[in-house]
């Protein structure tokens, strides 16, 4: 989707210029210098049928998914949210780093209150030291099961990638279809204690693929031309499931995770998990060849007691020689069909492997800035619990309990006004604490025999740091109710993932073996099933930033935290007063 409008001209650039640099004097470096492209959203109600089941969804400007975000390294963005809808609604630009534009992050009640019925909010930010693919969405509820969108950063003009130039490029987004209202779904299991019921179907562009029930026309479908370079820029938007991905009898080269470029690597599989994205190219074959082939995507579900574990399929054709059209435009059933194999469903092994193999490129045009020492360490257990039945009430999670999540045995409560604004103001008190535990306040053998007790407790605790800290944060995973793999998303910030391993982090042992070199940079990193991941990051972004599971299913249950991070002596290291049109509580 082309932006609907842009500033340009000379008094434009003029105003524009002066404006960056009054607002965010490190911007003024020619480095930064850029366009703004201006989007406007329609938050409203459109009939979508998928598996022959219609019903209302809410979605951005009527499309879902949503439009695509354009724009290039340097460039701001402008959009404008109007919510026509009943629903509360905030959107999320995730892996955008915000630096200092924390008003425009987007967690509901953590950056902003929702913008509700009828009212607007512009979204405001830049996009600094990124280029790949990123994606926006709703944060708020389970509205992202609908409201999600590509963000594609490309190089600035003249500055190539670091790979061959591909011939074209595709997006890629996976999601979830639920036939049943996803705000019933999850309202009813919070009320029950229960787990949530699954999706009806996993899609890729919105479209479920032909093993799903009548969905044989619902079908993405990739045509390319033999001989040629794609560049495929693949989103998991699934709500709560990460995915294996494959393309039958072809290769994917790994270029680019979480818009940071990485030593390119080949694989015919990849895991990839929700808030995560991956750049790959994909050399079509140099000739026609007579047949088709499925690209498939299914979950990887370790530990997980309900999971859609259905696969969704799009299909990849050869254009024929001197046709502009593909060679199967018809169906499927004219030549032969080619379909990828894939892990099972729990193959912890395939994905510990993989993730191993993602390195920062770690060049000189593009350094890896590890933190090589560490000012704050972090100790954070990440998983499930219970707590008690309210009284008079029937509870469906274990033993009668009901289901709960936690990091450091807190399960996050979400205040009732934005803890950003209260920080800013000064006005926390009675809103939030800063006493988050740093080490787990009841340690255990994390991933042996579950302890007797596994209730967690309720509040909303944050960890406060002072501008330009190095952070080391150690997320070990738990077996109570299971163990599982979460990813975790952090806000505001990207970090180097410096290691990790199964079983029980060894503080004696394991940081030998970290990678201080060039360790992949995300914004969100899965924490292994049964194991442990150790990552650092630099605190540069004055502000509140929000770090939870991107499984939305353990979001609800409270597996979420915030760090609150001081302003800096410099007015660079600063966040700017809020937006007059900051929605209100």
């Amino acid at each position: 989707m082309a932006p609907l409008l842009q500033t340009s001209g000379p008094m434009a650039a003029l105003l524009l210029a002066l404006s960056a640099i009054f607002l965010f004097p490190e911007l003024s470096h020619a480095k930064h210098a850029g366009i703004t492209r201006h989007y406007k959203f329609n938050i409203r109600l459109q009939n979508v049928t998928r598996l022959c089941h219609t019903k209302s969804i809410v979605t951005v400007n009527g499309r879902f998914p949503g439009p695509k975000i354009f724009a290039r390294e340097g460039d701001r963005v402008v959009v404008k949210v109007v919510n026509h809808v009943q629903n509360n609604i905030t959107l999320h630009w995730h892996g955008v780093r915000q630096l200092r534009s924390g008003w425009a992050d987007g967690p509901a009640y953590v950056t902003q209150c929702p913008i509700q019925t009828g009212q607007t909010y512009v979204y405001n930010f830049r996009i600094i030291s990124q280029r790949g693919t990123l994606f926006w969405h709703a944060h708020i509820s389970w509205l992202r099961a609908t409201i999600y969108g590509p963000i594609v950063i490309l190089p600035k003009h003249g500055v190539p990638y670091p790979f061959i130039k591909p011939y074209k490029e595709v997006p890629i987004i996976f999601g979830e279809w639920f036939n049943a209202d996803t705000e019933a779904i999850i309202t009813q299991a919070l009320q029950t204690g229960g787990g949530p019921n699954v999706s009806d179907a996993y899609t890729i562009n919105g479209l479920p693929g032909p093993l799903y029930n009548c969905s044989a026309r619902d079908t993405f479908r990739l045509s390319v031309k033999p001989g040629k370079t794609y560049l495929l820029r693949l989103i998991n938007a699934a709500l709560n499931d990460e995915l294996f991905f494959s393309i039958a009898n072809h290769t994917l080269t790994i270029v680019d995770v979480d818009a940071i470029y990485v030593k390119p690597f080949d694989t015919d599989i990849l895991l990839i998990t929700p808030g995560q994205t991956t750049n790959v190219l994909l050399k079509t074959k140099p000739h026609y060849p007579n047949a088709t082939f499925f690209m498939s995507a299914r979950p990887y579900a370790t530990g997980r007691g309900t999971f859609d574990n259905t696969t969704t399929v799009g299909i990849l054709e050869y254009q024929k020689p001197n046709s502009s059209h593909p060679s199967n435009a018809i169906g499927i059933k004219n030549l032969p069909l080619f379909r990828p194999s894939l892990p099972g469903l729990n193959d912890t092994a395939f994905a510990a492997n993989y993730t191993r193999r993602l390195r920062s490129l770690a060049n000189a045009q593009f350094p890896a800035n590890v933190p090589q020492t560490v000012d704050r360490r972090f100790f954070f257990t990440v998983g499930l619990g219970t707590q008690p039945c309210p009284k008079n009430q029937t509870c469906q999670g274990p033993n009668g309990t009901k289901f709960a999540a936690s990091v450091n045995n807190v399960s996050f409560v979400l205040p009732t006004t934005a803890l950003l604004q209260t920080h800013f103001f000064g006005q926390s008190n009675g809103v939030y604490t800063t006493n988050f535990p740093t080490n787990p306040p009841f340690p255990f053998n994390y991933t042996g025999t579950p302890p007797n007790n596994t209730m967690v407790s309720n509040g909303t605790k944050v960890v406060v740091l002072p501008f330009n800290t190095s952070v080391e944060l150690v997320m070990q995973d738990t077996s109570i109710q299971g163990a599982e793999s979460h990813p975790l998303h952090l806000h505001g910030f990207n970090f180097f993932v410096v290691g990790q391993g199964f079983g029980n982090y060894n503080p004696n042992k394991d940081p030998s073996n970290f990678n201080l070199i060039d360790p992949v940079e995300r914004n969100t990193v899965g924490v292994p099933a049964g194991g442990w991941v150790a990552i650092r990051f630099q605190t540069d972004n004055p502000g509140v930033w929000f770090m939870h599971c991107h499984l939305e299913v353990h979001t609800s249950w409270g597996l979420k935290m915030a760090w609150v991070v001081l302003d800096g002596k410099l007015p660079n290291q600063k966040l700017p007063s809020p937006p007059s049109d900051l929605p209100k509580c």
